[in-house]
């Protein structure tokens, strides 16, 4: 069987692959200028520095949120008085983790994972204990970091 005239025309075709490409490129462009533009866009900090006298107050089995880059952090008053900072993001897809007193555990609704009060994997399908970062007291500032993480802060 022989077809007397195309569906479609040799420079539809031409203009649609060049069209294609230069759609491509345009997005590569776009992508490079925006990283460039962005370099820090969710990245996370080695430190914060917070104000120490906003979370050393909290009530036992009592939790506040502090920015952690993008992500939540969890400063976090056992019901025995000791303290814990915490990434506040599930280690199974990264959801925002919640505190359950009366439960005390944490508790990620997307998947239904949960971890004790010391953020250790307990149930469901979170793969690793949450993320816990240290924490101390310089006059007025509390300093939360990631394990391992020399802190300096300048004298002023």
């Amino acid at each position: 069987m022989k077809i007397d005239h195309s569906l479609i025309t040799r420079r539809r075709f031409l203009n649609t692959l060049f069209g294609g490409w230069l759609a491509a490129f345009s997005a590569g462009v776009l992508y490079a200028v925006g990283k460039f533009a962005f370099p820090t866009l969710g990245k996370e900090p080695d430190f914060v520095v917070l104000k120490a006298a906003d979370y050393m107050n909290l009530a036992p089995n009592t939790t506040k949120l502090f920015a952690w880059g993008g992500k939540p952090g969890i400063f976090f008053r056992k019901a025995d008085g000791t303290i814990l900072a915490i990434k506040g993001v599930c280690t199974h897809m990264e959801c925002n983790v919640t505190y359950k007193p009366a439960e005390r555990k944490f508790y990620c609704a997307c998947h239904k994972g949960w971890f004790d009060e010391n953020g250790k994997n307990i149930k469901g399908p979170p793969p690793k204990p949450l993320e816990i970062f240290v924490h101390t007291i310089e006059g007025d500032k509390l300093i939360v970091a990631r394990k391992g993480v020399k802190v300096e802060l300048p004298k002023a």
